[in-house]
């Protein structure tokens, strides 16, 4: 079912156009916002998802995302 699948990966950040500035232009990365999110261009065609938490603590773990069209109560 996922063997094809595009994972992402993502974190938050208490800023956005902090996060956004820094990983800009502090770090040189392509950088684009949409619907309040950013996204991280980086090479390998992955792209890396930031969004926004009002109550943003560092993460202590990893966290992959898989793309779906639809979502079903199982």
């Amino acid at each position: 079912m996922f063997k094809d699948t595009k994972a992402f990966s993502g974190f938050s950040v208490d800023n956005l156009q902090k996060a956004k500035k820094f990983y800009g232009q502090t770090l040189g990365l392509e950088v684009s916002e949409s619907n309040g999110l950013l996204e991280l261009h980086i090479a390998g065609g992955r792209n890396i998802l930031i969004y926004p938490k009002a109550n943003h603590t560092p993460a202590t773990f990893t966290i992959l995302n898989f793309p779906v069209d639809k979502l079903s109560r199982l």
